[in-house]
């Protein structure tokens, strides 16, 4: 190799440390150079992405179609990680989570593909990484631990032969919790619609119906056949020495393989001559009302992943027909009432499938809705598309490329995108290469070439489903019943020999799970050292310029020059009965008629000149008390340099000529909130559980509960269900809040961006601000009463998300860095061990606020009682820890990662005005980060009473399962439906 300019330079069909160099080249849409490696003797591809980008990423990741619905691919990818030939302890995965500067850690299971992928910037913890999920995926224990199969995919738990047999493990109950979203089970379904004859007619993740057929030899079987180099997808992205990092992989692994023939081939599905229709069901409560809750959706095939146009038009026509607020598929079937909310979706692997989903409409609407999309699309093809609306969406598009996302680690995003086309034998390159295609695009704009494309593929194109998944009462009593006999007749089948070997099993999972990890074997996981932490913390430029009536920040940060301009309107003149009404404002405005514009005359003209505005309200604790906290509406917005104008003059129409008296589309707006609120509750039910609980006894909670929590949920039922009858009322309030929040009183301008665009902002300040309302307004005085509700929030759910806490402060306790260590502790050992390992739950964590509020959770968690058990036992815990000097080290490590994550340009921004709000110094900051690398174990020791007498407090949530929440009803003051 050569090195110029301090670069090392390679050669086409060179070989380095065993990889041969098929392909380099310069790629301005990501600013990197791309080089695309083989290895020689094992097979293994692997594509580094060379930039100044310090924060580095490692993937290794294969292909792994799934035969069955067992879940056989993500069970496999949860157990690789628990423990390997080098690394010897029970976790080496969580061992690397506590005392790694990670700033990403993860595993990700897809319908036709596992990665791998971890992100450091420090490059000794990097090798550290790569090394331990290199030994992970090639010499796992699974061959040698069957108890790691049995604990973290499926087995029949039973210790004494009076008891019942039931399942339990740690996918089971994720796939339990995540087959209780109808939307989870219509995914499914349109897969299987689409794809018959491929694997993405089964679910990778597992159908908790069929995980319990998967039998530990086929499990082996798997990983025997596809976790080999030859069917691996190797990822180096980043500012590392790629010279060294090709050593390693070469010489501590993939040298020690041969290429071999895999067969783990993806199929195309033969395109179909007809439309295929398919149905099935989710659960509801047998007193719910089952009017209005189908799905129907109608899907359709477009093309092929590894086709750069395909690729980029499926998103562009999903943003054309459905996405964008002026799409006109979704504006006419909203309008004939099919649907309270019409959605796009997506589909397939290698083929990528397009879909357009009504939620609660109704069976007999089928064909309407049907006959609705084509004879739309036709009238589209006769009349054209409006040519604003293509430039938008094509410009949506393409920020979310060039953005990755949003993501802080783009490497990772990075190299999903390069297997959408590298995994199906295409180039790991062309998907990066959008500017031509996309420009391509815009080239064809005033043509009828999107107008070709939607009748070639959607109207004349038999590849195509209709799917309906319909509502059925008690389904999952009727599963559950069926569970039971099912596992009756297996435990009457054991004879006595049998059953006690099944016994015997159970108690050495246990025992393994409740043992420690030796000495010899903590001494394999790799280690830093405090001196590889950074003692100060990150800097964040910040100039502060207070004019006569507003405050103006501006960060200099590169953000490649784009133009985040925020602007912090103060909302504390809002009553406490109209709060909910600040963050259902923020979330129609853009939506809405100005006085000059439709709303899809808006929506286009903001997408075709900037990247995008949006509203959202936010409080913001003050001097780190949870009594005081300032609320404010944030306008977002971003562009390229030259559109900030442009989009200065855009914010100033929504806020000033925004017109607030569209009854029907304020409606429709109501009904697509609900939708999108519900479809994140099963995914969040742990933040939304912990929420809840902390709203019991912080006055800052309280308000964010009303804000954007469960109470405004409920707020937003009550509305949709009193609104043909009150909408002048609603309207009213509307209105009023509208034109009382944007006020120049104490506004904040934040800018994140460079010099030049900061300029243009200050330039263009004055006709943004200068019709805005200055009237002097009262603060509002919010008095949030502490009330232990201790709620059962009961839903379809098959699991529960169990939350407990209280606010430490009020009990005389003062808020201390080493809690965040304690937490880290906790996180990573004895909830992970108590409520994941031994409970089968998803996850579980415990968080302090430097307000005083401590709050635990759990997540897609089959128990109850025994996991508030948990909660209550950690005093004990503490009283009983001990760590040695090199332990205590790591956790703190591995607390300064949290501490410092990987952040966005913008979001660099954003913490530092957020910062400035709540008064936090940047010596705040760094007295934090000291306390916590000053953490000795007597500070973790020394807080066993403050949690002790958090606990006894005895507030707690619940959200989950109707008959677990009923069984323990006892623990709860009241039982709360989530959806009436």
């Amino acid at each position: 190799m050569n090195i110029k300019g301090g670069r090392i330079m390679y050669e086409i069909n060179k070989v380095y440390h065993g990889f041969k160099l098929e392909e380099e080249e310069e790629i301005d849409e990501i600013q990197s150079i791309a080089r695309v490696f083989k290895h020689e003797k094992s097979g293994a591809r692997l594509l580094h992405l060379e930039n100044d980008d310090n924060n580095k990423v490692f993937s290794i990741g294969f292909r792994t179609p799934p035969t069955d619905s067992t879940g056989l691919p993500h069970i496999l990818e949860h157990c690789v990680l628990a423990g390997s030939e080098k690394y010897t302890t029970k976790e080496p995965f969580m061992d690397m989570v506590k005392g790694s500067l990670q700033t990403f850690i993860n595993a990700m299971t897809f319908s036709d593909k596992t990665l791998y992928p971890v992100a450091s910037r420090n490059e000794k913890d990097f090798f550290n990484l790569m090394d331990v999920y290199l030994d992970a995926v090639f010499y796992p224990k699974i061959y040698d631990i069957p108890e790691i199969f049995m604990q973290e995919g499926w087995h029949h738990e039973i210790f004494n032969k009076e008891d019942d047999i039931t399942y339990k493990g740690v996918v089971y109950n994720e796939m339990k919790g995540a087959y209780s979203s109808p939307e989870r089970i219509l995914q499914e379904n349109i897969s299987k619609s689409l794809f018959p004859d491929t694997c993405y007619q089964y679910s990778s993740g597992g159908n908790p119906d069929i995980i319990p057929e998967l039998n530990y030899e086929d499990f082996l079987d798997f990983h025997k056949k596809l976790y080999h180099p030859t069917n691996s997808y190797i990822f180096l992205y980043g500012n590392g020495d790629i010279d060294k990092q090709l050593s390693h992989i070469n010489e501590e692994y993939l040298e020690r393989f041969n290429d071999q023939e895999i067969d783990s081939h993806i199929e195309r599905q033969r395109a179909f001559s007809s439309i295929n229709e398919r149905t099935d069901y989710y659960h509801i409560s047998v007193d719910d009302n089952e009017e209005n809750k189908t799905y129907l959706s109608l899907n359709f095939v477009l093309g092929d992943n590894t086709n750069l146009e395909d690729y980029l038009m499926n998103d562009i026509i999903s943003e054309i027909l459905i996405g964008a607020e002026s799409a006109p598929l979704k504006k006419v079937l909203i309008a004939k009432e099919i649907g309270e909310d019409i959605l796009p979706t997506s589909a397939g692997g290698l083929q990528h499938g397009f879909g357009i989903v009504a939620k609660n409409s109704s069976l007999d609407k089928k064909d309407e809705f049907k006959k609705i999309i084509f004879n739309t699309l036709e009238e589209i093809i006769k009349e054209g598309l409006d040519k604003n609306l293509i430039r938008a969406s094509i410009n949506r598009v393409e920020y979310d490329l060039r953005e990755a996302s949003g993501f802080p680690t783009k490497g990772i995003i990075y190299n999903i995108l390069a297997l959408e086309s590298w995994l199906y034998d295409g180039s790991p390159l062309s998907h990066f290469k959008y500017g031509n295609t996309i420009n391509k695009l815009r080239g064809m704009v005033d043509s009828d070439y999107f107008e070709k494309y939607i009748e070639n593929n959607i109207i004349n194109n038999p590849h195509s489903s209709l799917v309906i998944i319909e509502p059925k009462k008690g389904l999952n009593d009727k599963k559950e019943k069926e569970i039971q006999e099912k596992l009756k007749a297996y435990k009457e089948s054991l004879n006595e020999e049998e059953l006690e070997k099944l016994i015997g099993e159970n108690e050495n999972l246990k025992k393994i799970q409740m043992s420690s990890d030796t000495e010899k074997d903590k001494a394999t996981i790799p280690k830093l050292e405090i001196s590889d932490v950074n003692p100060k913390i990150e800097a964040i430029p910040q100039e502060v310029i207070n004019d006569k009536e507003l405050t103006l920040l501006f960060q200099d940060i590169f953000t490649s020059k784009i133009g985040y301009l925020d602007l912090y309107f103060d909302t504390s003149m809002v009553k406490k009965e109209d709060i909910p009404y600040v963050n259902l404002l923020a979330s129609i405005l853009g939506k809405l008629d100005t006085e000059d514009k439709t709303y899809s005359e808006l929506y286009n003209d903001i997408h075709v000149h900037t990247g995008g505005i949006s509203f959202s309200p936010v409080a913001l604790v003050e001097d780190n008390d949870d009594n005081k906290f300032k609320t404010k509406m944030i306008l977002k917005g971003k562009a390229i340099e030259k559109n900030i104008p442009k989009l200065i003059k855009l914010m100033k129409e929504l806020i000033n000529n925004t017109r607030i008296d569209n009854s029907t589309r304020i409606k429709e707006l109501l009904f697509q909130m609900k939708s999108r609120m519900e479809m994140q509750i099963f995914n969040k039910g742990n933040v939304i559980a912990a929420g809840r609980v902390r709203s019991y006894f912080s006055p800052y909670w309280n308000y964010i509960e009303k804000l954007k929590g469960l109470d405004f949920y409920w707020f937003i039922s009550d509305l949709i269900k009193r609104f043909d009858k009150d909408k002048e009322e609603i309207i009213s309030n509307l209105d009023k809040i509208y034109k009382t929040i944007f006020n120049k009183n104490n506004l904040i301008i934040s800018f994140t961006g460079d010099k030049d665009g900061f300029k243009i902002v200050k330039e263009n300040m004055k006709s943004l601000t200068q019709n805005l309302n200055k009237e002097e307004f009262t603060v509002q005085k919010y008095d949030f009463k502490e009330n232990k509700l201790n709620e059962g929030i009961i839903s379809t759910s098959d699991v529960q998300y169990v939350s407990k806490g209280y606010n430490f402060k009020k009990l005389g306790y003062e808020y201390e860095g080493s809690m965040r260590v304690l937490a880290t502790i906790l996180n990573g050992d004895y909830l992970h061990n108590e409520v994941r390992a031994q409970g089968g739950a998803y996850g579980a964590g415990i968080s302090f606020e430097k307000s005083g509020n401590l709050s635990t959770f759990s997540y897609r968690d089959p128990n109850l009682k025994n996991t508030l058990d948990v909660y209550d036992n950690i005093p004990n815990f503490i009283n009983k820890f001990s760590l040695t000097e090199v332990e205590l080290t790591q956790y703190i490590i591995g607390t300064i990662a949290r501490l410092e994550p990987a952040m966005t340009p913008y979001m660099k921004g954003q913490l530092s005005t957020r910062r400035y709000i709540s008064n936090i110094t940047p010596e705040e900051v760094q007295e934090t980060k000291n306390e916590v690398l000053k953490t000795k174990l007597n500070d973790i020791k020394s807080l066993e009473k403050l949690i002790d007498d958090t606990m006894q407090e005895n507030y707690i949530c619940v959200l989950g399962n109707e008959s677990k929440i009923k069984e323990n009803e006892k623990i709860f003051n009241n039982l709360v439906k989530l959806i009436e």
